[in-house]
């Protein structure tokens, strides 16, 4: 039997709320209302949203700035006006404004209470992206069973976790993936960045905080005089995710790399990305846009030693990599904590290097992991949708 979502029906209204608290979870969000307006005649929408959601027709309610805080302490400041929004969310949509759905992206410390409590009074609920169950011991597969009637998934492997638990879910392909190219472009990136089109490029992406950058930095940077003395003459390019940042990370270059060739680089860390030869990179999500990029990489991270300490005692899987995690092995090198020395991370991205120009078959497990996160997300968005409004 077709579903609604499977065609345009001109008598259908959708009212959905929807929450989205970061850039990606707007974008994401953005998605999915692509989809909403393809399958129903009219989609009435609300809620927390940023521009792309608003370009999608959406009412913001409040914007997803106010829910983006970052750190550990900087969310207790805004903690009071944070709960008088979530309170006045819930109240609103749970008498005056109740939708047909109300969708959570990502944002889990906050959307996973708002949809519990939606739940307990009666309005249906799904949530985008799940919390990384597979990576840690949590009971939170159990808060999302009470949360949500239905989630939608990003990576491939977590299906069969929710089949397993039993709990409605579908997944619906990664955002990065359809809009990375299967083959990268670098010299029209060089170009765009206006770079030597000709020189040994490598990007360094030691993290977009300012504490992964105060771990990160010192090594990256200690790291590239390394390489420059291997590779000979070379650029290094570095996106700084704020402005902020950029300061920080001028004066750790003086600090313990005064001398190599460096650009940095407001924003544009898709163009780093497809300019480089080579990368060294955070782990978190950039791991995973620079593997769909299919560059030699190494990633890296270094945490305070109390974090270090408590990691292995709460992970259930041997990577932090997103790309080790997807293709279930380890296909790229983690150089990590005290083993990310200069020396370490230099000799690595060396080796990787090496070992791209020689083995063809690294690039086909790349693009064969890319596949598998392509799908059409609008229209998968849309079916799961109308399967929980019509339950």
């Amino acid at each position: 039997m077709a579903s609604h979502a499977d065609m345009q029906d001109s008598d259908r209204v959708l009212n959905i709320a929807l929450v989205a608290g970061e850039s990606s979870g707007d974008q994401l969000a953005a998605e999915l209302l692509k989809g909403a307006h393809a399958a129903y005649g009219s989609v009435n929408a609300v809620g927390i949203a940023g521009d792309a959601m608003v370009a999608q027709g959406v009412d913001p309610w409040w914007s997803s700035q106010s829910l983006a805080v970052r750190g550990y302490f900087e969310p207790i400041k805004h903690l009071p006006r944070i709960l008088k929004m979530r309170s006045e969310l819930i109240a609103r949509l749970s008498s005056t404004a109740r939708p047909d759905v109300f969708v959570g992206i990502d944002a889990p410390d906050f959307n996973l209470g708002v949809e519990t409590r939606l739940r307990d009074n009666g309005i249906k609920t799904m949530h985008y992206v799940s919390p990384s169950i597979w990576a840690w011991r949590a009971k939170r597969i159990e808060k999302i069973r009470r949360a949500a009637d239905h989630v939608l998934l990003i990576f491939p492997f977590e299906q069969d976790i929710y089949t397993a638990a039993n709990i409605p879910a579908t997944y619906v392909g990664h955002p990065f993936a359809a809009h990375i190219p299967m083959q990268a472009k670098p010299q029209a990136a060089r170009q765009a960045l206006h770079i030597d089109e000709h020189k040994t490029t490598v990007a360094l992406l030691p993290g977009s905080r300012s504490s992964e950058i105060d771990y990160n930095a010192p090594a990256f940077f200690q790291a590239a005089v390394l390489l420059e003395q291997q590779l000979g003459a070379v650029q290094f390019i570095l996106p700084v995710a704020h402005a902020a940042l950029k300061d920080k990370i001028q004066a750790m270059r003086q600090q313990f790399a005064p001398n190599i060739e460096l650009r940095v680089f407001d924003g544009q860390a898709r163009s780093v990305m497809e300019a480089a030869d080579a990368v060294l990179v955070a782990s978190g999500t950039a791991s995973l846009e620079v593997a769909l990029y299919k560059k030699p990489m190494v990633i890296s991270y270094q945490t305070s030693k109390v974090s270090a300490w408590l990691y292995p005692k709460f992970a259930l899987l041997p990577w932090i990599g997103l790309p080790n995690i997807l293709l279930n092995e380890s296909f790229i090198p983690e150089v990590l904590q005290d083993d990310a020395t200069p020396q370490g991370l230099a000799s690595a991205l060396l080796n990787e290097i090496d070992r791209y120009a020689q083995d063809v078959t690294v690039n086909e497990r790349l693009i064969d992991m890319h596949s598998s996160l392509i799908r059409d997300t609008p229209t998968l968005c849309a079916q799961a949708i109308a399967q929980v409004v019509d339950r």
